[in-house]
């Protein structure tokens, strides 16, 4: 009996000491947001962006809370192979990768752009050509896809006339746009949005002329 009593008690303590031995459960991390972009992080990085393209043709502009490098289709891409980088391109694109790829909270997405002239479906291809071998470029940096997104867009989004030469070569470039991580996919959702329906001058011109004719006739 006593034994019993015995054996009991030494198999209530073994219980209880691998009871208490048991590992609490640990409390997950909580995730820190990413940090937010100042505009001492834009002055800082627009510096060290303008050294990065000092000497070739390329643009740095802010728009917002991006900045924005431009390469002109004139001068960076081979006129015989249109989706191909000339060498002095090299430099300075590198150069950019060089920068952001340390920065884990920034990411790029890489824009192609063409002018209006020839079949729409083949300028959004060659667009999206010209942008992947820019891309190609910050890959080799080491830059994840989890922070490079690349897009080609024809002739939706212009930044002048499509009447002249001169806009027509303007409107032919590659954008790199530079943005926090966080906002990458939205940023990019935006430039998938169906671009909207451009009316003729000429039909314009009109519907502003019946409009006005029809105000006249009402007021008579």
């Amino acid at each position: 009996m006593f034994a019993n009593k015995t054996l009991a008690l030494a198999l209530c303590l073994l219980v209880a000491g691998c009871a208490g031995s048991e590992k609490k459960p640990q409390a997950e991390p909580v995730a820190k947001p990413a940090p937010q972009v100042s505009q001492a992080w834009l002055d800082n990085y627009e510096a060290q962006l303008r050294v990065a393209i000092q000497g070739s043709h390329f643009e740095l502009e802010r728009r917002d809370n991006l900045l924005v490098v431009t390469a002109p289709v004139l001068g960076s891409f081979n006129p015989d192979r249109p989706h191909m980088l000339l060498p002095v391109t090299l430099g300075p694109i590198s150069r950019v990768a060089k920068l952001v790829e340390p920065d884990k909270n920034i990411a790029v997405l890489v824009l192609g752009h063409a002018d209006s002239s020839g079949a729409a479906t083949l300028n959004r291809e060659l667009s999206h050509e010209r942008a992947r071998a820019i891309t190609a470029i910050f890959r080799l940096s080491g830059l994840k896809q989890d922070r490079l997104l690349v897009k080609g867009l024809g002739s939706d989004s212009p930044r002048a006339g499509n009447d002249s030469a001169e806009g027509r070569a303007r409107n032919r470039r590659v954008e790199i746009m530079l943005t926090p991580q966080s906002t990458l996919n939205a940023l990019y959702a935006q430039y998938s949005q169906p671009a909207p329906a451009v009316v003729p001058a000429v039909a314009q011109a009109k519907k502003a002329s019946v409009a006005k004719a029809k105000q006249v006739v009402a007021a008579e």
